[in-house]
């Protein structure tokens, strides 16, 4: 990753001392939020982030095939089968502004280094969930989404129809369906396991299993309502930003970003009026589907049998 840089014309060499910190602290910001976000990309299997200017209108595909028969005599034409795409406004990409305030009390009451660097630490983790919170509150109202006519009767099998779903869903449209993604909620995982032991790991405040069931990656969380099992390709998913370093320095305002790929701006800077020390970050990320009918959810436990609560669907 390349070293974080800052878009501003004066360097911050030429300013007093007092900086110095002020540097370090976006410097370092801004890469542990482009690391995290890498982690993400690595647990979801996303290609590169795709950048696109604020205000971009983001659209998701759907696509069918309507099979003539190829039972086509010597020398007779043959038919074209009916092929179909179509287009559907899911969001706007759009810079999200957020501020935090450190006041000298603070600093008084706990001293420099908790009340700045962990409130930049919980800053950085909410900034982290507000993306995926996004995500997952699209994912669960996508109405192309691929789903059984009743809830289907456990965990396990909601999971093997959820991937054999979009499997069939990407073999008709002969597009790759590698490495499948299945998203669940937290409680219906371990009540599935019982006291079975197995390897959860943890990153960007994601939990996952691998290779699970026949799903590359399984996610859990509690943002998916139980009784509910969510899957779709690895390369069906795409992230979107807007680049915060090109936008905006001819308001005067400066952020620190990452250089390489421009996910997030920061800038922290000192109140005098208020005696205040105060930390800007702005970013603009959508995750989201290439096609929106390439993800199945899939309910389960509607009676009870396993699951509780979900079947909803």
């Amino acid at each position: 990753m390349a070293n974080a840089v800052e878009t501003m014309t004066t360097p911050r060499s030429a300013l007093p001392n007092t900086y110095t910190d002020i540097t370090a602290r976006e410097v370092d910001f801004v890469s542990r939020f482009t690391d995290s976000v890498e982690a993400l990309r690595d647990i979801l299997g996303v290609a590169r982030p795709i950048k696109k200017e604020n205000g971009t209108k983001l659209v998701s595909y759907t696509a069918s095939i309507t099979l003539e028969d190829g039972a086509v005599p010597a020398g007779a034409v043959i038919p074209y089968s009916k092929a179909a795409v179509s287009e559907s406004l899911f969001g706007t990409l759009s810079i999200k502004k957020y501020a935090k305030a450190v006041t000298i009390e603070d600093v008084a009451a706990y001293g420099e280094e908790v009340a700045v660097q962990k409130t930049d630490d919980a800053f950085l983790k909410e900034l982290q969930s507000d993306v995926t919170d996004a995500f997952y509150d699209a994912i669960e109202t996508n109405a192309s989404a691929i789903t059984p006519e009743s809830p289907v009767s456990t965990f396990q099998m909601a999971i093997a129809l959820a991937i054999g779903s979009v499997k069939d869903k990407f073999k008709k449209m002969r597009k790759n369906s590698t490495d499948i993604v299945v998203f669940v909620n937290t409680m219906d995982v371990y009540t599935y396991l019982g006291a079975t032991e197995i390897s959860i790991q943890s990153q960007f405040g994601i939990d996952y299993v691998e290779n699970f069931l026949g799903a590359t990656k399984m996610i859990i969380t509690s943002d998916i309502e139980p009784g509910k099992v969510i899957a779709t390709p690895s390369e069906n998913l795409i992230l979107y930003y807007v680049d915060p370093s090109t936008q905006f320095s001819k308001l005067g305002l400066v952020y620190t970003v990452d250089g390489e790929s421009n996910l997030i701006g920061f800038h922290a800077q000192g109140n005098y009026g208020t005696a205040v020390g105060e930390s800007f970050a702005v970013l603009g990320m959508n995750l989201w589907f290439e096609y929106a009918d390439g993800v199945a959810i899939y309910p389960f436990g509607s009676d009870g049998t396993e699951g509780g609560e979900g079947g909803e669907g």
